[in-house]
């Protein structure tokens, strides 16, 4: 299953590199986007490493979800896509 990142999570003031907000084709309900809690998510660099990932909650209403990586992700993260077991 495969998924698109759309953004580092933040506030108004910060923002965290290592938590980012991902959609999935498909989910666009919270109770769809409950049900992929506790998944992994690999994101691969161009480079080639990969960068490990969890689904932790929900973001709103609409299907969208937090997943927290172990390390900071790169900005080249953002609109790519990640790979979703």
């Amino acid at each position: 299953m495969e998924g698109l990142m759309l953004n580092f999570r933040g506030g108004k003031h910060t923002k965290s590199d290592n938590q980012m907000i991902m959609e999935m084709p498909g989910v666009n309900t919270k109770e769809k986007a409950a049900s992929l809690i506790g998944k992994t998510v690999t994101w691969k660099s161009p480079a080639g490493k990969a960068i490990n990932g969890k689904i932790t909650a929900t973001h709103g209403r609409n299907g969208v979800v937090r997943v927290y990586f172990e390390k900071g992700m790169p900005g080249q993260a953002v609109c790519s896509k990640v790979e979703v077991k």
